[in-house]
């Protein structure tokens, strides 16, 4: 291992957070950066060609202006605008979706700002509204939200077709006030309310931590600006401690910065291994994200990656880079299987679109919007079994993980 091929260059910063941030920070949507959920600001015109049927959608139209009994107050233009957002929904994707002109300044605002959240992760897994992960120290976390947990309904509204974007709108609010969300647990058969007061979210990104037998421990909260270079220090103290067993924790890690991940599994890699592919499909050759070649450590290196159903996007595709690579094994839960691109688009001066144009594909072609990273070494527990754990300061988890790297010569 040679401290002196670290590289100390910043790479320019794409973003790879997993879906539509509630936490109640600026890094979720950001103007000209591509996430996974990677947004992009943009333009386009088309006139499309179809030869669809129009006939039934003025057959409704007629029929809704001259029969439906408060008609006269929808205008025209919020008629189209309602049938541009069941456009964007017929796709069947949660992360396409048409910003009116009310809800797009919310959003373009919510990108720029500071806001009230309580510090949670969400996104839409088989039809359902789910946790990804609370944050660290976050409301969330403090009021005993898990990952996985089911949200049934937020201040009385039903999350049934919801999308993630109006969850978030509904979950932030101002410092200080309080949000009624009601949870379905994973393990539970009746729902759990909770009223959670918001804050402004910090995000935490970095702790470390040596063990007896030569193991140091990196816990990753998330993916942001700053974690590259946290990262890198946290490697030159595993360097510089003489030990020789790495464990990464990404459980309950929902993503952040693309180029962190990028840049991470590049310090385990030759030069021009596939770190990650961005699939456009039948519109475009794909864009690969190959190593970019520290590779600071040899053979040696014996490195355990802990995962959970709460690491997603950036996290899983640091974690499959390196598990499809050799480099790494995973012990934990099946991930939470988030990767997809998303382009903002204006529709007119003050609506957008944003659309999905492309899927995060690990090394060997793993589609991560589909499904999560399996672990080597699967470590099952129930919300119950989590609890207990927590209660008691154990973590079984990671006493998998330390068992296997001492079992290990």
């Amino acid at each position: 291992m040679d401290i002196n091929r670290f590289s100390n260059k910043t790479a320019n910063l794409i973003l790879a957070v997993a879906v539509a941030l509630a936490v109640g920070f600026g890094v979720g949507w950001s103007v000209q950066s591509r996430k996974a959920a990677t947004i992009t600001i943009g333009g386009s015109s088309a006139n499309p060609v179809s030869d669809a049927d129009f006939a039934p959608f003025w057959s409704a139209w007629s029929i809704l202006s001259s029969r439906y009994i408060t008609a006269a107050s929808t205008t025209d233009q919020k008629k189209i605008y309602g049938s541009i957002k069941g456009l964007a929904s017929s796709f069947g994707d949660p992360y396409t979706v048409f910003f009116p002109p009310a809800e797009s300044k919310v959003f373009q605002d919510n990108i720029s700002g500071n806001f009230g959240g309580v510090g949670m992760e969400i996104g839409v897994k088989n039809g359902q509204m789910i946790v990804i992960a609370p944050l660290k120290n976050s409301p969330a976390a403090a009021a005993g939200v898990m990952n996985g947990d089911f949200i049934l309904s937020i201040n009385g509204s039903s999350t049934v077709d919801m999308n993630t974007d109006e969850a978030v709108s509904l979950i932030r609010g101002p410092q200080g006030t309080k949000v009624k969300i009601s949870f379905l647990p994973k393990d539970a058969s009746k729902p759990v309310e909770r009223n959670i007061t918001r804050d402004i979210i910090k995000i935490p990104t970095l702790d470390t931590e040596s063990r007896a037998g030569g193991i140091f421990v990196i816990k990753l909260y998330s993916f942001t600006s700053d974690s590259p270079n946290l990262f890198r220090d946290a490697l030159r103290q595993f360097i510089m401690s003489g030990d020789h067993k790495l464990i990464l924790d990404l459980r309950g890690n929902p993503g952040g910065y693309l180029d962190a991940a990028w840049d991470m599994a590049s310090y385990f890699l030759p030069i021009g291994k596939i770190v990650v592919s961005e699939d456009f499909g039948t519109h475009g050759q794909p864009n690969i994200f190959r190593s970019k070649g520290y590779d600071v450590f040899n053979s040696n290196l014996q490195m355990l990656i802990l995962v959970d159903g709460g690491s997603a996007s950036a996290s899983e595709i640091l974690a499959g880079a390196l598990q499809e690579n050799g480099a790494a094994k995973l012990v934990g839960s099946k991930t939470f299987g988030k990767g997809s691109v998303q382009e903002l688009l204006p529709i007119t001066s003050d609506s957008s679109l944003k659309v999905t144009i492309a899927h995060w594909l690990t090394p060997k072609g793993h589609n991560l919007s589909h499904d999560g990273l399996d672990p080597d070494y699967p470590v099952t527990l129930t919300d119950k079994e989590v609890a207990t754990a927590v209660a008691s300061g154990t973590d079984p988890v990671m006493d998998k993980a330390v068992s296997i790297l001492n079992s290990t010569i």
